[in-house]
């Protein structure tokens, strides 16, 4: 029987993750996934563990609906306001979406620049200044906020125990930065999925993740791996001309609340 087995949601893009047991569903994914992000103060372009790899050991968890809580070694933590929607706007650009975000203020501005030893500004998406998702793989009115491109991204445990066994060394979920885990599929069997069913909930599998460099991180520490791994290995058997892949990308139908152990029911 397939069901949920882990579920994790990232409130700030790149930043660390919450392992939950119980999450809500909304217009954008995740309650509270990927709502905030970190741009350069200059540009207001996106910055990633791609480009700073210490992103992972700064913390991000919600206190509540309304509160974020940041924490780094060494420092100490800070609690940011969500930002009110339509005031202190930021022209800010993730890959070649460009949007006006409010800014979370100097106080969150001064702490990350001092962790990342950069010039940056937190910023917030409200649900009405959110991204269109590519029309390609999503219908007109399929909102994102700050993940990359889809609202949601789910990876099985099976694929992930066959690509450790592969590489030789166990690997953690967090490489992947997935949403939601399925345990009691055969590996990349959720490369075959269509529409799948959790609680009251509906997903539409639409897209392949193809992956950066981020999984050769510690999910921890930010050190890179010395060779390669996991994506070496991947790319000997989950490459093809566009990339290497590895999850499937999902857009959520309708909204719910999720909570690990549910069933999960293959619609098609």
């Amino acid at each position: 029987m397939l069901r949920l087995s882990a579920l994790y949601r990232f409130p700030v893009k790149s930043l660390g993750g919450e392992l939950l047991q119980r999450a809500e569903v909304d217009d954008l994914g995740l309650a509270g996934d990927r709502r905030w992000m970190v741009v350069d103060s200059a540009s207001g372009r996106f910055l990633t563990q791609r480009q700073l790899p210490g992103m992972a050991r700064i913390g991000a968890r919600w206190r509540d609906g309304e509160t974020l809580e940041l924490s780094a070694p060494e420092r100490a933590p800070l609690r940011v306001t969500v930002p009110p929607a339509d005031l202190a706007l930021r022209e800010v650009t993730v890959w070649r979406d460009s949007l006006e975000a409010p800014d979370a203020g100097d106080a969150a501005a001064t702490w990350l620049s001092a962790c990342l030893a950069r010039d940056c500004r937190l910023v917030h998406v409200p649900a009405s200044r959110a991204r269109q998702v590519d029309t390609a793989y999503a219908q007109p009115g399929d909102k994102v906020g700050f993940a990359d491109g889809f609202p949601l991204l789910l990876i099985s445990q099976g694929s992930l125990d066959d690509l450790s066994a592969r590489v030789g060394r166990p690997l953690e979920m967090l490489r992947f930065r997935p949403n939601l885990v399925i345990e009691g599929a055969a590996p990349y069997a959720e490369d075959g999925w269509g529409r799948l069913r959790i609680g009251t909930v509906e997903f539409e599998r639409v897209k392949p993740c193809s992956r950066c460099a981020i999984p050769t991180l510690d999910p921890h520490s930010g050190e890179r791996s010395g060779d390669g791994e996991p994506l070496r290995t991947l790319a000997s058997y989950r490459r093809d001309a566009d990339g290497v892949y590895f999850g499937q990308n999902l857009i959520q139908r309708g909204t719910g609340v999720l909570e690990v152990g549910m069933p999960v029911t293959l619609l098609d």
